[in-house]
């Protein structure tokens, strides 16, 4: 059978019918419909099982009622042959003859589904004509020029699979922050639900915020005596794709995105972002995609311990251990332990000798330490600073009082000024920062940017609101800036008097090409040129990079921060923005201590393109935590008065 993850009959976890749920079984439908085209098989049987797949997923009454009943064939798009097997699958728990359709397709001609813009027929082509049965195999072919020479193909699709290639291979790895929060949150919700959990937590790479996340970690607090009953109801979950294990302390699965009633739901992305992650083909990409999950149940009393451990990083508990090593004791997941009384001891047997944690803020005052967030568990000066004192209050999504970097319909966003305006209220913010494209931005031959004259007139709109709202005691205001472009040599789209009308300039890169074929160096300088312009206000999206998509181009940003300080310093403001898109997450938090040090005051900019994209500030949030930044730290929590008063006047 093949050995992909996601593309498997699914095996019975149930000791009777029905032994699939409906969400299984159309998947099994949908499967069965795209190996049958790769075998070029009779394009009728494809449709039934792919309408059949598609009734099932829109199927508002209960399957395993329509089976029992005998009246399955009575609902439009679902024959006898497919009830049959859906009947043998609901009750017996197998597939029939299906097996042997998954058996006889070679894995990678699977895994190359997973390239945008490939679909099974051109797979199919590139099987028979030359013989390619594996990522590698294709990915050499095209190498050497023998794809673009079938019939349908050509260079553009050739070099399209290629970048397709490289793009799944992202995708494969991690999934994005905000996508592995979702299958996190929702499986830690499920599980807390199952009797005999007395609480469950999210851990690992997830719990520490960073910006793509490998597998899923939970530890759950069972008592020894609930284990296997737990381990079974783990098991019976829905969304789970395949049982990769399931042992006396710990169940490994493969989650897919029928964990979700709705299925994964996109926002609004810019057509950058959208082109650099699949475009049209990202949706089913992150449909399609899976993410590994392990349960780990401990008893209770040592649940702090193992949250703790499993929460990492892996640099941060080496120093945690030395740090126990040092006062004679021994840290593990189970545990805190003098040495002399635990001796030879390991795992929960030596659990017994363990100085009490009812959380994690015990096990850091048994060591001499403040409590640390885990965001900040990267061995990057957390431990030293927990010792004196001098962690820093991090900030929250509350503290934030609006955001500067928006857009409307005026140019790519999908919502109006009033929308954008109403939604930023429902937030309760004080302020919102509208920046449309300036007029140079043309992505694919579509006029994306603002002309001067258009910019201007919004700029009324935006104080006719403005008046409206202050003359009947509301505390709000948008802040009328525009993203204008940083062209090639440094210089900045739209002229003085265009730009000097605005309230803040977000100066960005987006034409890429230059920026990504030039040395680090020159890119530096042209940067530093944009900022130095008097009415640039914010460095947006500092490098351009898209999560999963692209790399930024090359530049020495401690240099440019650097500049920044300088400027600061004069009495200009000039602040660098965290792009809270998860697709972005752009400036990587790793470089918000240096800029904070360099007095540049930093923005976090949802860079939203709808009224549901402002919520995105809240990773921003996540990661200026993990950038150690204080409310102090962040142009957002400034009042929308006080930001009126003191610099956008």
């Amino acid at each position: 059978m093949a050995t992909v993850k996601g593309w498997a009959l699914p095996k019975s976890r149930r000791s009777e019918p029905p032994h699939f749920s409906k969400s299984q079984i159309a998947t099994v439908l949908e499967q069965v419909a795209t190996l049958l085209l790769l075998k070029g098989a009779n394009p009728f049987r494809v449709r039934a099982y792919q309408n059949a797949s598609r009734t099932l997923a829109s199927l508002e009454e209960d399957l395993w009622g329509l089976v029992s009943e005998g009246t399955l064939t009575e609902v439009k798009g679902i024959g006898k042959g497919i009830a049959g097997l859906l009947t043998e699958a609901l009750t017996d728990g197998t597939w029939g003859d299906l097996g042997k359709l998954y058996d006889e397709t070679p894995p990678g001609i699977i895994e190359m589904l997973g390239i945008p813009g490939l679909g099974p027929k051109r797979i199919k082509a590139m099987h028979d004509e030359l013989g390619i049965d594996t990522l590698t195999e294709l990915s050499a072919a095209c190498d050497e020029g023998a794809v673009s020479q079938l019939d349908g193909f050509g260079d553009k699709s050739q070099q399209k699979i290629l970048d397709g290639i490289e793009l799944l291979a992202r995708f494969q790895g991690r999934r994005r922050l905000n996508v592995g929060l979702l299958y996190g949150e929702a499986f830690e919700a499920l599980v807390a639900l199952i009797e005999g959990v007395q609480h469950a937590q999210l851990a690992g790479s997830a719990r520490r915020r960073r910006e793509t996340i490998g597998d899923i970690d939970i530890v759950a607090a069972v008592e020894p005596d609930d284990v296997e009953a737990v381990s079974a109801a783990i098991l019976s979950l829905p969304g789970i794709a395949e049982v990769k294990g399931a042992g006396d302390s710990k169940v490994s699965v493969i989650l897919e995105a029928s964990l979700f009633d709705e299925g994964i739901r996109l926002g609004t992305l810019d057509s950058g972002v959208f082109d650099s992650i699949g475009g049209d083909d990202y949706s089913s990409l992150e449909s399609s995609g899976t993410i590994d999950a392990q349960v780990r149940m401990v008893p209770p009393h040592v649940f702090a311990y193992t949250l703790a451990y499993f929460t990492g990083s892996k640099e941060h508990n080496i120093r945690l251990r030395q740090r126990a090593i040092d006062r004679g004791l021994r840290l593990n997941e189970f545990g805190l332990f003098p040495e002399e009384e635990a001796g030879e001891l390991k795992g929960l047997e030596a659990a017994e000798f363990s100085l009490k944690a009812a959380t994690e803020e015990d096990i850091y005052r048994h060591l001499e330490l403040d409590w640390v967030a885990p965001e900040l568990r990267e061995d990057m000066g957390e431990v030293e600073a927990a010792e004196s004192g001098g962690l820093p209050e991090l900030v929250k999504p509350t503290d934030l009082k609006g955001a500067f970097h928006n857009h409307t319909t005026l140019s790519d966003g999908v919502a109006t000024l009033e929308q954008m305006a109403g939604a930023a209220m429902d937030l309760d913010w004080e302020f919102l920062g509208i920046a449309d494209h300036s007029q140079i931005l043309n992505i694919g031959g579509n006029q994306i940017g603002v002309m001067p004259e258009d910019m201007l007139a919004q700029g009324e709109q935006i104080r006719t609101l403005n008046e409206t709202w202050a003359d009947g005691g509301k505390d709000f205001r948008i802040f009328h800036g525009a993203e204008c472009d940083i062209l090639a040599d440094g210089s900045l789209d739209y002229d003085d008097e265009t730009r000097n009308a605005l309230t803040h300039v977000v100066a960005s890169v987006h034409q890429l090409a230059s920026w990504k074929n030039r040395d680090e160096l020159e890119n530096t300088e042209n940067l530093i040129k944009a900022i130095e312009d008097p009415t640039c206000t914010i460095l947006g999206h500092p490098t351009g990079r898209i999560l999963q998509g692209r790399d930024g181009f090359p530049v020495d940003l401690h240099a440019v921060l650097r500049r920044m300080g300088e400027l600061n310093s004069e009495g200009e403001l000039k602040s660098v923005e965290i792009n809270a898109s998860p697709y972005r997450l752009d400036l990587d938090w790793r470089f918000l201590r240096f800029a904070r040090d360099q007095g540049v005051p930093i923005c976090i900019n949802p860079d939203a393109h709808d009224t549901r994209g402002l919520r995105d500030v809240w990773f921003g949030v996540q990661i200026a935590r993990k950038g150690w930044l204080r409310p102090e730290d962040l142009l957002n929590c400034r009042s929308g008065s006080e930001l009126e008063n003191q610099f956008f006047n």
